[in-house]
């Protein structure tokens, strides 16, 4: 059931009440739900008339025509409570819109709303644009867009802090590894970066395995889990634990992650095709002779 339709039943229900000589304390509440759904009525409607292009004050003064009928400026300008040179202004946009029309009565203009399902009409047009708007920046513009962008071989870099900054470095291998071919990656990590790596994404695990990506770590220093879809070697920490960092190789990036003040992480990331390339090289050559 409609808001409205809630509104007319519950006004039905006061009426009778009152026909029967019931106090108006019986049906306070009514009122009072009745406002209530006017309330959410008005508010829906004009969150969803935002969305195609439909300001507030055109909303209301739609509405307000809806109501009234075919009425001059000066009659829409009282109902509505709005002044009537806004009002001439907002009709004429409002026209463009095709949602208002006009007719000559005498000297004077008597303004009308359409139906409301011009309204749906709308909302399909505005829809069919953005879709074909989608297309075209797929398939036309965002080629040319990717022509202008500096050569690939050139390395980008990246700062970042905080668990923020290591939770879109997560994300970024988990995007970046699972739309490959290749789904794997090669990660350094260090003991004493451990336990704060995934704290602001502690799923990541989780994410990772069920996106079917591999990992192959180099840990420095004794500990870390086993975990699925996941190899590990052993690197022994000739400095006694005084490195806190995490390397990770994935796609043309390298992210670099260390701690800064006690548990503070820091974020660089270098997104360079020959830099990843030499890392990965460089790794696999180590992994092969632990």
């Amino acid at each position: 059931m409609g808001w409205l339709k809630i509104i007319k039943s519950n006004f039905y229900v006061i009426n009778k009440l009152t026909f029967l000589g019931r106090q108006p304390r019986y049906h306070q509440g009514i009122y009072r739900f009745n406002q209530c759904c006017q309330y959410l009525f008005d508010m829906i409607i004009h969150e969803t008339l935002k969305q195609l292009g439909i300001t507030g004050r055109q909303t209301d003064l739609y509405l307000t025509l809806l109501k009234i009928g075919p009425s001059s400026i000066r009659d829409i300008a009282s109902s509505a409570g709005i002044n009537r040179g806004t009002v001439y202004e907002e009709l004429k946009r409002l026209r463009t819109m095709s949602l208002v029309t006009y007719f000559p009565q005498g000297k004077r203009k008597f303004f009308c709303a359409e139906p409301p399902d011009v309204l749906v009409r709308r909302a399909r047009q505005i829809q069919q644009q953005t879709n074909e708007a989608a297309d075209r920046l797929e398939h036309e513009i965002l080629p040319n867009l990717q022509e202008i962008m500096p050569d690939t071989t050139q390395t980008s870099v990246f700062h970042y802090e905080g668990d923020e900054g290591v939770e879109y470095v997560l994300r970024d291998i988990l995007n970046t590894v699972g739309n490959s071919t290749e789904k794997h990656y090669r990660v350094y990590s260090s003991r004493r970066i451990r336990k704060y790596l995934y704290r602001p994404f502690p799923g990541y695990t989780r994410a990772r395995v069920k996106a079917g990506i591999h990992v192959n770590v180099l840990a420095i220093g004794e500990g870390g889990e086993d975990q699925p879809l996941s190899d590990r070697k052993w690197i022994k920490d000739t400095k006694q634990d005084q490195a806190a960092s995490y390397v990770a190789i994935y796609g043309t990036k390298c992210a670099m992650i260390s701690l800064l003040g006690g548990d503070y992480q820091t974020v660089v990331i270098m997104d360079s095709e020959g830099i990843s390339s030499a890392m990965k090289i460089s790794f696999d050559a180590l992994w092969t002779r632990l």
